[in-house]
């Protein structure tokens, strides 16, 4: 049995955005005070502050006159909302994520609740404190009943669902392919049989609309509803962006998992390369990392197997005929030719046919394939 969060759009009554506007403040006022008592503790006395001294300092909030109204809401995505500013904290102290952040007032708001404070009956979701069941516009079965749910809003006010379910995933048929993925901007990705998956620039197609209404916001007042309808459009135009690129990123890598047993990809370091100034915007947009992170899961519940090669793995430089390490090459040169064999090279092909050779290495040997220095 595995997990699989399934994700829905919902639109609430009136009475339930009142109740969903009030959680959503809760659960931020909570995460942002307790925030500040654990830095606070830290600094000024030294003292490291769990979850167990967090629960409890909760507890006396709810019980003073000023915070009173945390008991409006379900307690249970409060304490929620604690178990994830813990898991931030063991991220900091492990070294895989910065140091926690406050919640922002504008950005997206999500409240998460278990089994005791919903109900999910004959196709119905009940929150607690809630007597209507969420509209929510099922595009497919849930799988199994679910253990736990996210609620969440968006910056441009659409409300989801999310419902963590227990499901046996299908492993695919066995085939004898494998495949070498080159990703790039000109073309999302390459593959080692030469097929070339454009790159479709979602946000270069709404650049102009965006410049434009991000022109008209700023020329609003401070504070005035115009200018939270404003940042509402906005906010509209990214959410465009971002779904469209989702919905591409989903359809080409389910492609790739499907036809192919073994797959072998780059690792590559996206937060690094984003320091370059002139291909930060497009690096962003194409959305490597996600696409990488998405054949890793299709890939494990299809019961393929994917490989990711050293990242100083020369793939550009090493012909692909020969194995002659040519040296660097710049980005501009899309064609070269083999100096040892004379073999002409394009430059993605060559390179996704050396992850493929890397990959399949790796896998059949565990070679370190790490140039030698």
């Amino acid at each position: 049995m595995a997990k699989r969060a399934y994700k829905y759009r919902f639109y609430p009554t009136p009475e339930q955005e009142v109740l969903l506007a009030r959680t959503f403040g809760c659960v931020r006022f909570v995460y942002n005070t307790v925030l500040r008592y654990r830095t606070d503790a830290f600094f000024e006395r030294q003292e490291k502050i769990g979850y167990t001294e967090a629960s409890a300092y909760l507890t006396a909030m709810k019980k003073t006159e000023d915070t009173a109204f945390l008991n409006e809401v379900s307690s249970v995505s409060l304490q929620q909302c604690l178990r994830h500013q813990q898991s931030a904290f063991r991220n900091f102290f492990a070294g895989r994520a910065r140091y926690p952040s406050f919640k922002k007032k504008r950005g997206r708001q999500s409240a998460e609740f278990t089994r005791s404070a919903f109900q999910y009956r004959d196709g119905r979701l009940f929150l607690a404190k809630c007597r209507e069941p969420l509209n929510i516009r099922w595009s497919r079965d849930l799988p199994s009943e679910p253990t736990s749910i996210n609620i969440s809003m968006d910056t441009a006010g659409r409300y989801f669902v999310s419902c963590l379910c227990e499901f046996d995933p299908e492993a695919l048929p066995t085939t004898p392919k494998t495949v070498g993925i080159d990703l790039g901007l000109k073309d999302l990705f390459v593959t080692s049989d030469g097929h070339r998956i454009g790159n479709p620039r979602h946000l270069a197609k709404y650049a102009a609309k965006l410049a434009r209404d991000q022109r008209r916001l700023s020329r609003k007042q401070l504070g005035s509803s115009n200018r939270a309808k404003a940042r509402k459009k906005v906010a509209r135009i990214h959410a465009k962006i971002s779904d469209c690129r989702m919905d591409y990123l989903h359809k080409v890598s389910r492609q790739i998992v499907h036809e192919n047993q073994v797959i072998c990809v780059e690792s590559l370091k996206v937060k690094n390369l984003l320091r370059n100034p002139h291909l930060a915007k497009a690096i962003s947009d194409v959305g490597w990392g996600e696409f990488v992170r998405q054949l890793a899961y299709k890939a494990e519940w299809a019961g393929r197997t994917l490989v990711a090669i050293d990242r100083w793995f020369p793939s550009t430089q090493r012909c692909s005929a020969c194995g002659h390490v040519a040296g660097r090459i710049p980005l501009s040169v899309r064609n070269w030719v083999c100096q040892a064999c004379s073999t002409e090279h394009d430059r993605d092909e060559n390179a996704a046919l050396n992850i493929k050779a890397a990959g399949l290495a790796v896998l059949a040997l565990g070679e370190d394939v790490r140039p030698a220095t």
